[in-house]
C-alpha cells in the first residue's frame, strides 16, 4: 500500500493543457500556434547571437560515388560542432538536402560506414543501416552533425571510455541546474546545420529535410517542429506516447524535457510538423518504444493533419525489425517529397 503506483496512475490521467481537441482548420492553426510557443520555452533554445558558423574544412575523401567531408562549425560562445558533409556525385545541382541525425551510440561515424577512431568499417552496417550513405548515392546532399555529448563531442572524463558512452547525463543535469535543456541545445545545433546548408550554392534551399532514428529522431521531430525550413521528416525508432515509451522504463537523461508532460503528449508534440509531410518509421519488435505505443501515437497524428487538411502528408513504415532503421520506404519517400 506504500508504493507510488496509483500516484502516477493520477499523474498520468491529468490531461495535458495543449492535448489535441481541434476539430476545424481554424481551431487546429490557433492550436499549433499556441504549443509551438510552449514548446520552444520549455527547450529554453539558447538565445539567438551574431555567432559566424565559421565552417572549417579538415578532411575530403572521395568514396566512389559521392564526396565525404569532415567540417566543423561554431555553433554558439564555446561550442563547436563537426559533422560529415556528403555530397553526392549523381543527380544535379542545387541538390536536395538531408539532416541526418545519429541517436545513442558512438556518434557521426557510425552513420558514415566508420569506426569509432575514422577508419572505414568492414561488415554489416548496423541499426542504421548507414543510411546517410544510401541517401547521399540517391542524390541528397547529406549534413550528419556529432550531437552534443555523443562520440567526438563526449566530456574529457568520459573521453577514454567505450566508444558508445557517452556524456549525456552530466551535460543534461548540469544544464537543467543552469535551466537550460540538452535537448535545446541540440536543437539549436541542428537549426544551425540548416544555416549552413542554406549558405551553399550547391543546396536547395527550400528543399531541405530530416531524418533521425531513435534519440536522433526526438532532435530532429523537435527541430521540425520548430523549424519550417524542414520541409519533410522521416522520424525513425522514436515515435510513440511519454507514457509507453520514455515515463514507463529508465531511458537517457536527455529525453526528459522539465514541463513538457504538462503541456502535451508526444504525438501533439510531433503534430506541430503538420501540415509538412511526416513519415513515422518504427519496429514492430521496439522494445524501448514498443508498437502499442507507436500506433496510438499514429492515430492521434492522423487527427492532427486531417484537421490541417493534409490527411495525404502523413505516412508511416511499420516494419518487422526491432529498434532499427528500416529505410524501405524512407529513401523514396524523401526523393519524392525533395523532388523539384
Amino acid at each position: 500500500m506504500w508504493n507510488p503506483d496509483d500516484f502516477l496512475a493520477q499523474l498520468y490521467k491529468e490531461t495535458p493543457a495543449y492535448a489535441f481537441q481541434a476539430g476545424t482548420y481554424d481551431e487546429w492553426a490557433e492550436w499549433r500556434n499556441r504549443l509551438k510557443e510552449v514548446l520552444i520555452q520549455s527547450l529554453v533554445l539558447p538565445p539567438k547571437s551574431d555567432t559566424k558558423l565559421d565552417p572549417v574544412l579538415l578532411e575530403r575523401v572521395d568514396c566512389g560515388e559521392y564526396i565525404r567531408e569532415h567540417i566543423q562549425l561554431t555553433t554558439a560562445p564555446h561550442l563547436i560542432m563537426p559533422f560529415y558533409l556528403l555530397i553526392p556525385k549523381n543527380g544535379s545541382q542545387p541538390y536536395p538536402a538531408i539532416v541526418a541525425c545519429p541517436g545513442h551510440g558512438y556518434g557521426y561515424k557510425e552513420l558514415t560506414g566508420l569506426l569509432p577512431d575514422g577508419s572505414v568499417r568492414p561488415g554489416e552496417a548496423g541499426i542504421y543501416k548507414d543510411f546517410p550513405i544510401e541517401l547521399a548515392k540517391r542524390g541528397f546532399m547529406v549534413i550528419v552533425p556529432e550531437l552534443l555529448g555523443l562520440g567526438d563531442r563526449r566530456l574529457e572524463q568520459d573521453r577514454a571510455k567505450e566508444p558508445k558512452e557517452n556524456s549525456c547525463f552530466r551535460l543534461s543535469t548540469n544544464l537543467l541546474m543552469a535551466g537550460k535543456t540538452l535537448a535545446g541545445y541540440r536543437v539549436h545545433e541542428m537549426m544551425r546545420c540548416v544555416d549552413y546548408l542554406q549558405s551553399r550554392s550547391d543546396t536547395a534551399s527550400d528543399r531541405i529535410g530530416c531524418y533521425g532514428f531513435s534519440g536522433g529522431g526526438l532532435v530532429m521531430a523537435l527541430t521540425a517542429a520548430i523549424d519550417e525550413r524542414i520541409r519533410a521528416a522521416v522520424i525513425s525508432g522514436y515515435t510513440n506516447t511519454y507514457r509507453d515509451s520514455i515515463l514507463a522504463k529508465p531511458h537517457c537523461s536527455d529525453n526528459y524535457i522539465p514541463g513538457l508532460f504538462n503541456a502535451a503528449e508526444m504525438p501533439d508534440i510531433f503534430g506541430l510538423i503538420a501540415p509538412r509531410p511526416l513519415l513515422i518509421e518504427s519496429g514492430q519488435e521496439d522494445k524501448g518504444f514498443p508498437i502499442h505505443g507507436t500506433l496510438k501515437a499514429i492515430d492521434q497524428l492522423k487527427a492532427i493533419y486531417h484537421a490541417a487538411n493534409a490527411d495525404d502528408k502523413l505516412d508511416k513504415d511499420i516494419h518487422p525489425g526491432q529498434h532499427e532503421v528500416s529505410g524501405r520506404v524512407a529513401f523514396d519517400w524523401l526523393k519524392a517529397h525533395l523532388s523539384v
